[in-house]
This record gives structure tokens, C-alpha cells and sequence, in this order.
């Protein structure tokens, strides 16, 4: 597994573009599996019925139900849709999907994906799936204006990109409506809380931070995450 540089992020389109004080609960909600949903449609192709699809806190064994279950919280409030569901709206075709349907979508065109929120994001109680399904759904930053701080660490062991405004800056004051392609330019070499310019495809361009606060965070993004990081460390010995 040969370490690359980190490469910048071009064109994503925004899955999700959320307000203040979204949950762990909202991102990986551990209730029961809706029978709409995109989980529920997948135990139902392997034969399971209604009853039998009990929790995702019970199949958090499973990645495959989890990335399905990922922002599946019918609390979610999506500003793409004006109300609280668990979709969102599929830029490309202007479509409405459940989020799983969305990012697999984009996912299968080579489409990186970005977060959009506000205030104190990932908080509530610690739930490591809440950056891991983030991940398998093809997320590669989310752009906040603060962060609960347990979440943006497991965010950093994902590989995930935590950014944060700037002090003054939030998505209404720069304008931003997430419809629109971010390209963000990652420089080398990186430092802790480095500024990067996050570019959109109407030609405006701001600065952002990146919350990689220290050296080893800094040393997991490299390797795109903790889990990789482990992988090459234990194969030099």
C-alpha cells in the first residue's frame, strides 16, 4: 500500500445541506428500520420480512445496512427539500432519493461528495458510525461551522475532511445555496489547521479551515485514515 499525496478535490456536489446541531442520532440513527427504507429494501431482496428487520443499533455488524442507514433519520431536516426526511435531492437530474440512493448515484459516476451544515455538527452521544457511514457513502469533507469534538476526531480516523468556516463566514453570508460544484485545493505541505481556498464552479472562491489540529491527525489524513495508517505501520515490521 504505497502512500500518495493527498489530492485535491474537484467538482464535488453537496449531499446534504443541513443546519446547526445535527446529531450523531440524525447522521446514524440507531432505531428501527423504517419499512421504506433503503435498508429495508435490502433485507427484503434476501428474504427477510418486516419482523424480522429489527434495529440498526442491532445489525451495526453490518456495513452494508449501515451505510443504507446512514442520515436515514426521519428527523433530518434538509434544506435541498424544506422539511424534515431522510432524502435528498440528486443534483445532476434534480430527482429525489433516499440519501443512500443519492450517493450510491453519484458514486457510480466518480462524483465526490461534500456536507454542508452549521453549528456544533456530530453532537450528542459518541457513535462511531456516524463517520464511517459517511465514509462508505462517498463523503470526503464536511463544511461546518463548529463541530462537537469527539465527532470531528472519529471524522479525522475516516479520512473524512472536517472544515470550518472562518469567524464571520457561514454557507448564508458567502451565499451559498449547495447546488453549486466545490473544488477544494489541497496544498503541500499540510500544517495543523492549515487555510485552504475551496473553489465553486460559478468562479467565486473563499478560505476555509481544516481541522486537522495536530501532527498525527494530520499523519492519518495522509494515509487516508487510521485504518490504513495501522495497515502500512504493522506491514514495515
Amino acid at each position: 500500500m504505497a502512500l500518495q499525496p493527498p489530492e485535491s478535490i474537484k467538482d464535488a456536489y453537496v449531499l446534504l445541506n443541513l443546519g446547526d446541531s445535527v446529531t450523531t442520532d440524525h447522521i446514524s440513527p440507531a432505531g428501527n428500520i423504517a419499512r421504506n427504507s433503503s435498508a429495508a429494501r435490502y433485507l427484503t431482496e434476501r428474504g427477510l420480512t418486516p419482523r424480522e428487520f429489527n434495529s440498526y443499533g442491532s445489525r451495526r455488524g453490518n456495513d452494508a445496512i449501515m451505510a443504507r442507514g446512514t442520515f436515514a433519520n426521519i428527523r433530518l431536516f434538509n434544506k435541498f427539500l424544506n422539511k424534515q426526511a431522510p432524502q435528498t435531492v440528486h443534483l445532476p437530474t434534480g430527482e429525489t432519493l433516499d440519501v443512500f440512493d443519492a450517493a450510491e448515484r453519484y458514486q457510480q459516476s466518480g462524483i465526490p461528495l461534500l456536507v454542508l451544515a452549521g453549528k456544533e455538527y456530530g453532537s450528542g452521544s459518541s457513535r462511531d458510525w456516524a463517520a464511517k457511514g459517511p465514509f462508505l457513502l462517498g463523503i470526503k469533507a464536511v463544511l461546518a461551522e463548529s463541530y462537537e469534538r469527539i465527532h470531528r476526531s472519529n471524522l479525522v480516523g475516516m479520512g473524512v475532511i472536517p472544515l470550518e468556516y472562518l469567524p464571520g463566514d457561514t454557507a448564508d453570508s458567502l451565499g451559498l445555496t449547495g447546488r453549486e460544484r466545490y473544488t477544494l485545493v489541497i496544498p503541500e505541505p499540510l500544517t495543523p489547521r492549515i487555510l485552504i481556498d475551496v473553489k465553486l464552479d460559478t468562479g467565486r472562491t473563499f478560505k476555509v479551515r481544516m481541522r486537522f489540529d495536530t501532527d498525527v491527525e494530520l499523519t492519518y489524513f495522509h494515509h487516508g485514515g487510521i485504518l490504513n495508517y495501522m495497515i502500512r505501520k504493522m506491514s514495515q515490521n
